[in-house]
């Protein structure tokens, strides 16, 4: 396969490439692209609105302001994308799709998978600022991304979940990082913290309520009532009861189960 050299090739993030190609100035990209340089692309309108309405990115490429030809591509799904977010709603969580596409192409892949809300045409600098919106409006954002543009939108969620298989900078960026590429373990990651969350709040009030007791009877609380004070060695052993049965119900969580879908 031949390639040919080219000039002045310049990459504008969310929307497209240009380059001069033989003195020609050559452009590929969005459609949002083909309006900042005043190219008309009336003659493939319908064409590009009925790609789009089937879930696939369209790119235009065009010659010295003449569309000159298509390319569509679609994303391939996650395996396991529905069940997740099957799971997800089963949890009581809204799930959003934060897309540079347009409306349309968010909207298609938004119906297959049964998601709440669409955020369509954020250009990557923007993620961040669409997150940041989300939290002032009072929801706790969980981000979930894989690549390089991700980072800041990770970064601004109350929790930002990165897939192993995703950028370097997500991972370092992420709370969170999912060994495998299998989207049912966000779904996991949250179930097992609030898991464990509930283990904390038990393992606080055994020990609170052990030492709340115990301590007033190992001072003499009951001696002027009844003459009784607790012999040492019964407060050594309830003060070791208390420490074994903190650890106990802990170790309990080796039982745990991740949530799963149910038809």
């Amino acid at each position: 396969m031949q390639l040919f050299n080219i000039q002045q090739f310049k990459a504008i993030p969310g929307k497209g490439v240009e380059a001069i190609f033989r003195k020609q100035k050559v452009l590929l990209g969005t459609k949002k692209l083909m309006r900042d340089y005043q190219i008309n692309i009336d003659s493939i309108k319908d064409k590009v609105t009925e790609l789009e309405i089937q879930g696939k990115t369209v790119m235009i490429l065009a010659v010295d302001k003449s569309v000159i030809g298509i390319i569509a591509v679609a994303d391939v799904l996650k395996e396991y994308s529905k069940d997740a977010i099957k799971m997800l709603h089963k949890l009581g969580k809204k799930v959003a799709i934060i897309t540079g596409d347009n409306k349309r192409v968010g909207q298609a892949i938004a119906d297959q998978l049964d998601i709440d809300y669409v955020l369509a045409e954020v250009l990557p600098k923007q993620k961040a600022a669409e997150i940041k919106e989300l939290q002032e409006q009072g929801n706790v954002v969980a981000m979930v991304g894989d690549g390089i543009n991700d980072a800041p939108a990770l970064a601004q969620a109350d929790l930002g979940i990165a897939l192993g298989s995703g950028t370097d900078v997500a991972m370092e960026t992420g709370e969170i990082v999912l060994i495998k590429d299998d989207l049912r373990d966000v779904v996991t990651a949250i179930d097992l913290s609030k898991y464990t969350l509930k283990k904390i709040k038990q393992n606080l009030f055994w020990a609170f309520f052990y030492n709340i007791v115990s301590i007033p009877i190992a001072a003499g609380v009951l001696y002027p009532f009844t003459g009784w004070l607790l012999n040492p060695t019964i407060a050594a052993a309830a003060m070791a009861f208390s420490s074994v049965s903190v650890v106990l119900n802990a170790l309990l969580m080796k039982r745990y189960s991740p949530a799963i879908i149910t038809s």
